[in-house]
């Protein structure tokens, strides 16, 4: 039985998805299955993946790499795979296939970061031969045993419905990205990491940890089948950003959090989407989709706070015009009055 999926998600992104696909075949949980969805990439992606898989190509790394000893050398080729289109792999592709450890799934079109990702937990649920799913971000590199951590705390409880990782900065792994999830100020909109920036050897309180989380950060999140079964898939409707704490929000009544501190994830943080952790460089695709999201995770869940959402967006638009960001001044205002906005001319500034 393929106890547990690990599903990673691509976007015109093989290189890193080389190398933590590396990782992943390096962790000690005996029985699982990875699940690559390509979202619709036009840098032939899967070709490169492929490749990879039959030991054609080795995932790109240097002997400074500060993390190359959870990635190299290669792990055996080849890796045995089966590829399968959007509408195959919902219906659980080839149900017979028990042998192949890596599928790779070409949705067609960048379906954003729930839909890219619900196609794999479709074709999860179509075979149902798991009790885990494992949601890890692709510019992520993880421990041998992160997985393992991850699953013996969710294994504790029937009623934790998602768990998370520490999450470490790639390049300083040092520093803490979030213990796990992070908390939610509904009143304002604004979320932000449980602990984050602390130095990684500073104790942590597990407990207290879980007591403060409203949500799991996605970049790696632990989900158990009656989860899924129960509280349905992700929320499509977001495209980027609030997929987490909306599916957190609607599962609140009868499911708990959980953070597995040993579990480890070296992750590099908004790589896709040009989301770094300085606000300043923050790419106005990154802009646009996440004060969208804001405002329909608000209308949908706490409509009564839209005044001061709406008043936290007026400083927005005061920052955005102190950094002469004139144009994104427009964005923010079609945004609130849901004013159409071509997302295309967002690459022009």
């Amino acid at each position: 039985m393929t106890n547990a999926y690990i599903i990673i998600l691509n976007w015109n992104n093989w290189k890193d998805t080389l190398i933590c696909l590396e990782s992943v075949f390096r962790n000690d949980y005996p029985h699982y299955k990875v699940v690559v969805c390509d979202n619709g990439s036009k840098d032939n992606s899967l070709s490169y993946i492929k490749s990879w898989a039959d030991g054609m190509l080795d995932a790109f790394s240097t002997p400074e790499f500060h993390l190359r000893n959870y990635m190299f050398p290669p792990v055996p080729k080849p890796i045995k795979f089966k590829d399968y289109n959007k509408s195959a792999a919902e219906m659980g592709g080839d149900i017979g296939d028990k042998e192949s450890k890596l599928i790779l799934i070409q949705t067609d079109d960048n379906l954003g970061f729930a839909g890219g990702n619900n196609v794999g937990l479709r074709y999860a649920l179509s075979r149902g031969d798991f009790e885990y799913v494992w949601l890890l971000n692709n510019d992520t590199i993880i421990r041998p045993d992160t997985l393992s951590h991850l699953v013996k705390r969710i294994g504790k409880s029937n009623d934790i419905g998602m768990c998370g990782s520490t999450l470490l900065y790639y390049d300083k792994q040092h520093i803490i990205q979030a213990y796990g999830g992070g908390i939610y100020n509904k009143w304002f909109g604004f979320s932000r990491h449980i602990g984050a920036f602390n130095d990684f050897n500073k104790p942590i309180d597990q407990k207290s940890v879980e007591t403060k989380m409203d949500y799991v950060v996605g970049s790696s999140m632990i989900i158990p089948k009656k989860f899924l079964e129960d509280v349905g898939l992700m929320s499509e409707e977001y495209f980027l950003y609030f997929e987490e704490i909306d599916w957190a929000t609607r599962a609140k009544k009868n499911y708990t959090l959980a953070y597995a501190p040993e579990s480890i994830v070296y992750h590099k943080e908004g790589i896709s989407s040009g989301a770094g952790n300085n606000p300043k460089q923050k790419s106005a695709y990154s802009d646009y989709f996440f004060i969208r999201s804001r405002l329909l995770y608000t209308r949908k869940f706490y409509p009564f706070v839209l005044p001061t959402v709406y008043l936290g967006l007026l400083l927005t638009i005061f920052n955005r015009i102190v950094r002469r960001q004139y144009k994104r001044v427009v964005m923010i205002i079609k945004i609130i009055f849901n004013r159409d906005y071509k997302i295309n001319s967002l690459k022009k500034y």
